[in-house]
Parts: structure tokens; C-alpha cells; sequence
């Protein structure tokens, strides 16, 4: 595990001030990050469905360019970080694997907006996730997740995923606390935004 994954404090109780909880979703395809993202920002030890990949899996799990995975999320990753002394947000990863897609619509259940994790070198495993939280009409927001390699300009990434002008595109290292924070503050703040319009639309 990445150390600046193991220097997240374990235990942290949740406040008896907190009042109100925002669910969120982290969705993209397999191997792209979600599960370390979760693991890197949660205040809490996360709850992880990840098993081990097995010759059952050959031909049916897609892990072209993700050769040296050996674990996949079976069912969804848990995470909780505290915005202030009562908004606390729960993280929920979703698996990346289309034979679990169909837990997708619960995971989606009372979820007020979600963060695409992309890679760049598989940007088509990415067009499921933003067709199914277009089709649900969710706010969310993309995150490109920085792997060894080329990097794109983000222009480049946002005209080859069709998003239009109004959905926030960003850079990540999901490895990092403060990088998986900075994604999260960019969701609220698109929510908030999103939040102001309505209220002021006659």
C-alpha cells in the first residue's frame, strides 16, 4: 500500500455534532482507481469488497491494460470524510467490472452527484459510467486519474469523452489524501453551483 495511503489516521470517530450526510459515487472503468481513491481520502478505515482475480475470471474480466491487477471490487467500496463539524460525505466506490454493473442503479439510490475516474490510456471505459449518470440526469464531475505514461492535455480528454462546458474536468493522483480531497471539494462545489442556479431560475 502506497504510504501516503498508510499515514490516514484508522479510527476517527464520527462527530455528535454532525447533522447532515451527502452520499456520492465513484464510478469509471476497471482498474482506473476508485478503490485507492476511497482508501486515500476516507478519515476512516474503508470498507473494501476487493477479491482476488482467478482463471475463472479469463475472458470474462476486460484487463487489457491493466495486466499486473490482481484484485477487482466485487461489490462497492466504503468511505466517510467530515467537510466541517456537521457535513459529513459518504463515499460509495463503485466496481469497475461490467459483469457488476447492475449494482450501479442501487448504488445510485439517494446519491446527490458522482465522480468519474478516468485513465487516459482507456478513455472508452469511461463513456459507460457518464451514459448511465446522464441517463439517471446526475451532476457529476471527471477526474483524471495521472498514471505513468503520456499525459493529454485535458481539452484533448474532454472533446475525445463528449462533456460538455458545464461539467468540471480535473487532474487527480488518487494515491494522495490531498489530491482525493481537492476532487471532492470540486463535487460539492459543482453541486453547490448547480444548487445557486436552480434557486435563482424563476
Amino acid at each position: 500500500m502506497d504510504s501516503t495511503i498508510s499515514e490516514r489516521t484508522d479510527r476517527a470517530p464520527l462527530s455528535s455534532t454532525a447533522a447532515e450526510g451527502l452520499k456520492i459515487v465513484i464510478v469509471g472503468g476497471f482498474g482506473v482507481g476508485k478503490t485507492t481513491l476511497v482508501r486515500s481520502v476516507s478519515e476512516i478505515r474503508p470498507l473494501s469488497t476487493e477479491e482476488t482475480m482467478t482463471q475463472a475470471g479469463v475472458g470474462i474480466d476486460h484487463t487489457a491494460g491493466v495486466l499486473d491487477k490482481a484484485t477487482t471490487t466485487v461489490a462497492f467500496d466504503f468511505g466517510r470524510i467530515s467537510l466541517d463539524e456537521q457535513m459529513v460525505l459518504y463515499l460509495f466506490g463503485a466496481p469497475g467490472q461490467d459483469r457488476f454493473w447492475f449494482l450501479w442503479d442501487r448504488l445510485f439510490a439517494g446519491t446527490l452527484g458522482a465522480v468519474v475516474l478516468v485513465d487516459t490510456r482507456r478513455l472508452a471505459d469511461s463513456w459507460y459510467a457518464i451514459d448511465r449518470l446522464e441517463h439517471h440526469g446526475m451532476p457529476f464531475i471527471v477526474a483524471r486519474n495521472n498514471f505513468d505514461g503520456p499525459v493529454h492535455d485535458l481539452r484533448a480528454v474532454r472533446d475525445a469523452l463528449t462533456l460538455s462546458e458545464d461539467v468540471p474536468l480535473i487532474d487527480c493522483d488518487a494515491r494522495t489524501r490531498e489530491s482525493s480531497k481537492q476532487v471532492l471539494i470540486t463535487l460539492v462545489r459543482h453541486l453547490h453551483t448547480l444548487s445557486a442556479a436552480r434557486e435563482t431560475t424563476p
